[in-house]
């Protein structure tokens, strides 16, 4: 039987959906047999779907099975600097074109968000969320697109900088900081905060794994 069934999204969406939300971690083991069960759809489409993860550099050969990818330090601040330009613009372009509603969810969202803390998983995904309402508020389906890619690759990463002690505290702050600066239509503060808190993230998850890996 098997564990969930989302007939309206097809087998990539399922797989890529389960890697973001961290079900499947750098190094695990996809089988396709377990997938279609899992899924509950045929194994041809699954099949179809890791090779297009695959094409994408989200699966990796491990002999003759495919795992989740992991990214190392170089791969790793490579992305950085992508999502630190992209978000920027998307932070300038949300003061520009964001509507009231949208700036009155993301100050809800920080509020909210207060409530997780304490609880890295739950704020991880609540970042996610908070992000991903930045980037709808640009208003700018290219900028988008690009975003989703680069917050794919993001799911590669097998830690989370909101698990270094202190961060959540520090990244709501940040946040905040953010929503000001759009909600004044303040084009550059907003670039500004939104690409210091990308920085500060990366800087955070550099110490955090390096301790880790003392």
């Amino acid at each position: 039987m098997s564990q969930m069934r989302a007939p309206s999204k097809d087998a990539y969406m399922l797989i890529l959906e389960a890697i973001d939300q961290g079900t499947y971690r750098p190094g695990d083991r996809l089988v396709e047999s377990e997938l279609a069960e899992r899924f509950g759809v045929s194994r041809t489409p699954i099949r179809e779907a890791l090779q297009r993860l695959e094409t994408q550099s989200l699966l990796a050969r491990d002999g003759r099975s495919l795992i989740v990818a992991s990214l190392d330090h170089n791969q790793m601040a490579e992305l950085y600097v992508v999502r630190t330009e992209l978000e920027g613009l998307a932070a300038r372009l949300a003061a520009r074109h964001a509507t009231e509603e949208e700036i009155r969810v993301l100050r809800d969202m920080v509020e909210e968000d207060r409530a997780l803390l304490g609880d890295p998983p739950a704020l991880s995904r609540a970042n996610r969320r908070f992000h991903k309402m930045i980037h709808l508020a640009s208003h700018n389906r290219y900028l988008v697109q690009q975003l989703d890619l680069v917050h794919r690759s993001m799911a590669l990463m097998a830690t989370t900088s909101l698990a270094a002690e202190g961060r959540g505290e520090v990244a709501l702050a940040e946040h905040a900081a953010i929503v000001d600066a759009i909600s004044r239509r303040d084009e550059e503060a907003a670039n500004a905060a939104l690409r210091d808190h990308i920085s500060t993230a990366f800087v955070t998850r550099l110490k955090h794994d390096s301790r880790k890996g003392a």
